[in-house]
């Protein structure tokens, strides 16, 4: 796999990595051994970013990836997160907290479960504007000069908050939702990125798996513990007016014989000749299977008349990325 790198001093990584969420968060029931696999797959197959938060399964998925860590800790570059907290009470219910004293607290508690002394990249999981960003992202280079945190991200930013978070220290990554179905960020946060040289970390570029066609109407065919069940875009109307959308991937998906999700992470791959920044994604799996199938995608030249055709969808999309969108970037702009 082609490699770049996150920021201007900041690693070199494989052009996609894996967001490790799911294998124990989120969307149901894990194959544990399936999942291990999976990320030795991931390493064997060139990827070396692995993005996890302390949020996701309430730190169970950084425990989980600590085996791996171990084993590989020289070859892979660890992202983890703090400042978003979901009540087990009322998953709908969160919190974010970007306080310098939540944050310290945060990161020890990470370090500890992930069973490292250093973390790689570390994002702010999402923005509290009552707290000013400056004062956030000080508490976090703090980290990087204590030796706890190697390179600093932002998830969920506008580009304003980024320009201001990058004059305190330099920001390495920031990471939101970009695929064909969510473009919000190149109205200002690809911008601002790219003159300053902070590389793009996409989640959710498979559309959380809805690009893939692997389901419809996520209500309906989805467990009850998924998380998909709550976002506005799987659900009712939005999601057969949403599937509809999905033809003109699959005309240009027969014509490379390619598969849904492989047309739709090598659109967000050339994002990066497109803005002129660096482009990471992070599509998640539990499969050896799909990750072999991912990683394919970044081996994919899409040409100028089958962006053209692609071009149109985000627009069209029915339903928010979220049903409270205040949590995120497009948000606050």
């Amino acid at each position: 796999m082609a490699t770049t790198r996150l920021g201007t001093d900041g690693p070199e990584v494989g052009v996609q990595g894996l967001g490790c969420m799911g294998m124990s968060f989120a969307y149901g029931p894990t194959d544990t051994d399936e999942a291990r696999a999976t990320l030795e797959r991931a390493l064997e197959l060139g990827v070396t970013l692995y993005d996890t938060a302390d949020v996701y399964g309430m730190g169970e998925n950084e425990k989980f990836l600590a085996p791996f860590l171990k084993a590989h800790r020289d070859e892979i570059v660890i992202a983890t997160k703090f400042a978003l907290a979901i009540d087990p009470n009322e998953p709908a219910k969160r919190r974010i907290d970007n306080s310098p004293s939540y944050i310290r607290s945060s990161v020890d508690a990470s370090l500890g479960r992930l069973g490292t002394d250093v973390i790689d990249l570390y994002y702010m999981h999402r923005r509290d504007p009552s707290v000013p960003i400056e004062e956030t992202v000080g508490a976090m280079a703090e980290l990087v000069a204590a030796g706890k945190v190697r390179h600093l991200g932002l998830s969920e930013v506008t580009g304003d908050e980024l320009r201001a978070a990058h004059a305190v220290h330099p920001i390495a990554a920031v990471q939101s939702e970009w695929s064909l179905f969510s473009r919000d960020i190149e109205r200002g946060v690809v911008p601002a990125a790219a003159g300053l040289g902070v590389a793009l970390v996409p989640y959710s570029p498979l559309g959380r798996g809805f690009l893939t066609g692997a389901f419809v109407h996520a209500d309906k065919e989805l467990g009850e513990d998924d998380f998909r069940r709550q976002q506005p875009r799987f659900t009712g109307a939005n999601a057969a007016a949403n599937a509809a959308l999905l033809a003109p991937v699959r005309t240009v998906a027969d014509a490379h014989g390619a598969s849904l999700g492989q047309i739709a992470l090598a659109w967000v791959q050339q994002r990066s000749a497109v803005h002129g920044l660096s482009v990471v994604p992070i599509p998640g799996t539990r499969k050896r299977t799909r990750v072999e199938e991912n990683t394919a995608a970044t081996r994919i030249t899409l040409t100028d008349d089958e962006l053209a055709l692609l071009d149109p969808i985000a627009a069209e999309v029915a339903g928010d990325r979220y049903a409270d969108m205040t949590f995120t970037s497009a948000g606050r702009e």
